[in-house]
């Protein structure tokens, strides 16, 4: 995953958003983007940001927090679909240096899982390695759209 230092304004994801920097967005509306991990735990692996700038949780707009949510419950959805076939996710958010957040704008997690996926899954947390993306993309934005 990309680090604040890699970004020209400081915050790598708030590029993403403004579309100075590339991503495979997956869902987009007025208040949250989502896109996938660049170094995931395991394909489909995506995280949602709220659009305006919060470095953690504490800062996030109160008001954000629903329509946060609500874009990760529809990845969770998506990668439960029949592209991806997960029997359940992890939705995690990492708070601060100590919790290993790397990117400095608030994100969620979320994390396809199937039944008995622990060794692939511990193995990812220590490989994260992308796959093809652009595919993967389009597989899950082609789920979110079925939803609606």
């Amino acid at each position: 995953m990309s680090t604040a230092g890699d970004s020209p304004t400081g915050c790598v994801f708030c590029d993403i958003v403004s579309e100075t920097s590339p991503a495979h967005v997956v869902y987009s509306d007025d208040d949250v983007i989502a896109f996938l991990d660049i170094s995931p735990v395991a394909r489909g692996h995506t995280l949602v940001i709220p659009r305006r700038h919060s470095a953690g949780l504490d800062d996030v707009d109160p008001a954000l927090g629903a329509p946060l949510l609500a874009a990760a419950q529809r990845v969770a959805k998506a990668l439960k679909g029949s592209a991806f076939r997960a029997h359940g996710v992890n939705v995690a958010l990492n708070d601060g240096r100590a919790a290993m957040q790397t990117v400095f704008h608030t994100h969620i997690h979320v994390i396809p899982r199937r039944h008995g996926d622990k060794v692939s899954f511990a193995k990812g947390l220590l490989t994260r390695r992308s796959g093809d993306l652009a595919a993967i993309g389009t597989e899950l934005r082609a789920e979110i759209a079925a939803q609606r």
